[in-house]
């Protein structure tokens, strides 16, 4: 068995932001009205910075034996398996059930829901068990 797993946003949900940032960039020089081309704008900011944080800071979760390690836009963090606790929260939302992975270690909370990891919150929190016992 593999004493470590990585988990990072699904390649081509990135891409699919760069191609949405493509198309709001066309709008901002091809509507001919100025709100239109501002809300162009702004959507090309927001899909470019989503897409770029996407993009460079992979994985954006590691673990093995040892700990977990969280890539964030200031560095990463290093936590030991002793001074973690991880759990699973479940949101209802506009009928729709939302699964996060909560990872809290002192007064610090990072919470990972499927876009962040590129998988099913559940199906990491079994792995990160396996590999922290």
């Amino acid at each position: 068995m593999d004493n470590s797993a990585s988990w990072a946003p699904r390649p081509a949900l990135i891409i699919v932001g760069w191609l949405g940032t493509a198309f709001a960039l066309a709008g901002v020089f091809s509507y001919p009205e100025h709100r239109g081309q501002v809300l162009f704008g702004v959507a090309a900011f927001a899909l470019a910075a989503a897409s770029a944080h996407g993009t460079l800071f992979r994985p954006r979760l590691a673990a093995d034996r040892q700990g977990i390690r969280i890539r964030r836009t200031l560095g990463q963090v290093r936590l030991a398996w002793p001074e973690t606790r991880t759990r699973l929260t479940t949101t209802r939302r506009l009928g729709r059930d939302s699964v996060t992975l909560e990872i809290e270690s002192g007064d610090q909370l990072f919470v990972f829901g499927w876009l962040e990891l590129g998988a099913d919150p559940r199906e990491v929190l079994d792995v990160l068990s396996a590999l922290r016992s």
